[in-house]
């Protein structure tokens, strides 16, 4: 952070902590048969963890992969395709299956791993998000369970980053500068 930066804080440690009990709820009401959880890489690593132990928390006893794709690779844009980078190794046949990610936007990632795990025999395909942007879908696809619906900005922090910083953080912000963080507050 350079100076005349500061963090604001989006969504702090108790309000995330709060929704993922509360998603852990309502994916226990959903009955998973088998369920094997599917964390999409990088971003997601803390939420997912903190979602299974919540899972955990409500008497679900999941199994555990991941995934990483990627539709940027060294761009800052995405390029539109997605590519996997680390592929998910247990059979997911005739299992219920929770792809856990961090932020649902274009929805291109998501997409591709539900069609991917439903194509390789899932019986069933649920989605989890930390964070939902509306209005930013270039597919069509929605998630089961929501954290958060978040404003069109660029977020950092429960293991989401800029430039592989920021993932430390215990809750989801902005970065902005204090001139923006004035006119927030109204000053």
């Amino acid at each position: 952070m350079t100076q005349g930066q500061r963090i604001r804080v989006l969504y702090d440690e108790t309000a995330i902590a709060r929704r993922n009990a509360e998603m852990a709820d309502a994916i226990a009401q959903a009955k998973p048969h088998n369920l094997l959880v599917v964390a999409v890489l990088k971003g997601s690593f803390m939420f997912a963890a903190d979602l299974i132990r919540a899972l955990h928390r409500v008497g679900m006893k999941p199994q555990v992969e991941f995934v990483h794709l990627s539709s940027y690779r060294e761009a800052t844009v995405s390029s539109g395709q997605v590519e996997i980078l680390r592929d998910v190794q247990s059979d997911v046949r005739d299992r219920d299956v929770l792809l856990v990610d961090d932020i649902l936007e274009s929805g291109r990632t998501l997409a591709f791993a539900k069609d991917l795990l439903m194509a390789r025999g899932a019986r069933r395909v649920m989605c989890a998000v930390l964070l939902e942007k509306p209005g930013k879908r270039a597919v069509q696809i929605e998630a089961d369970f929501v954290g958060f619906e978040c404003p069109d900005l660029f977020v950092i922090g429960y293991g989401m980053d800029v430039a592989h910083s920021y993932r430390e953080l215990p809750f989801v912000g902005v970065v902005e500068t204090e001139a923006e963080g004035a006119r927030a507050a109204g000053a």
